[in-house]
């Protein structure tokens, strides 16, 4: 079992299938498992695990095939397996879990698998648009067009991805972290971080984590995720927290997206009756909600944890 340090401390856990690195920001309150999302690592939140540490114990930890952390193959139950883990290793006693994006989608299906567990939280935490029928006021023939189209550009950057980059690459990558930092009005120095934290020497140039085999099996994994099922049967408590804006990135799909929010309203509501699983659409807010409001964020999850 590690030490539980007062303060601040990077762990390697070794004794899973497959070596985690954890970050255990200390704090003397309830303890909190904080999840990144596809393609991030445990930087990605470093800003919204300082907001969180003042009522928590917060560790963040880079899932497998990102970050530090080791590479192996990805189903659900391994990753919830590698968090059991972490939780283990680390003597949390029934943590609350919460996590952006693949991070939420994991929490709600942390919450699943433990009903003893306090709380989770999952922030815009929902499978991708992959299929037609999800797709609400889309006629169907159009929806299957425009879900080809982005698929198309999804694979498109999964090849660039896959390249390794040049040192010219990497510098023009890490300026465009550092603008993004600042169009957030965020700290520079987590962003860079975050970028080279994934970032590995390769074929004589540097290569991205995820690799590609995990990128795909990530793609299939969400693609083919039902959360549904798991927030009507959730016998702990379960916030969902859900953008209603599009990334810039995004506009190109805007009408694919609007529908994909409109499906995705409609199978909620067959399921608002649990009283374990509470909804919040925060307006304004896109994918990128912990970048652009994390004190906002803060406050909701602290807030419903306490509850």
């Amino acid at each position: 079992m590690a030490d539980v340090p007062t303060g601040s401390a990077t762990i390697m856990i070794r004794s899973g299938t497959v070596p985690i690195t954890a970050h255990d920001h200390g704090g003397s309150g309830a303890p909190l498992l904080l999840l990144h999302g596809a393609g991030g690592n445990l930087a990605t939140v470093t800003e919204l695990a300082r907001m969180l540490r003042p009522a928590h114990r917060v560790v963040t930890l880079d899932l497998r095939g990102h970050g530090r952390s080791g590479d192996g193959p990805w189903t659900w139950d391994a990753v919830l397996d590698d968090l059991a883990t972490v939780v283990d290793e680390l003597d949390l006693d029934r943590p609350a879990v919460a996590g952006l994006s693949l991070g939420g989608m994991l929490a709600a299906l942390w919450a699943a698998r433990h009903p003893d567990c306090p709380g989770a939280v999952s922030l815009d935490g929902n499978p991708p648009p992959a299929r037609p029928e999800d797709l609400a006021g889309l006629d169907p023939d159009r929806a299957a067009a425009e879900l080809a189209r982005l698929r198309q550009v999804f694979a498109a950057m999964a090849g660039a991805m896959a390249r390794p980059l040049t040192a010219d690459q990497v510098e023009a990558a890490l300026a465009g972290q550092r603008a993004q930092a600042r169009r957030y009005g965020s700290a520079e120095e987590p962003w860079v971080e975050a970028f080279e934290r994934n970032l590995v020497p390769a074929d004589g140039g540097y290569r991205l984590r995820p690799g590609p085999r995990l990128t795909e099996e990530l793609r299939v994994a969400m693609e083919t995720l039902d959360l549904i099922p798991v927030y009507r049967d959730v016998r702990s408590p379960l916030l969902l927290v859900l953008a209603t804006e599009n990334l810039p990135e995004q506009q190109p799909f805007a009408e694919l997206y609007a529908a994909h929010r409109r499906g995705l309203r409609d199978r909620l509501a067959t399921v608002a009756d649990n009283p374990w699983l509470r909804i919040v659409h925060l307006d304004g807010a896109s994918h990128a909600m912990v970048a652009e409001r994390p004190g906002q964020l803060a406050e909701l999850v602290t807030d419903f944890l306490r509850r």
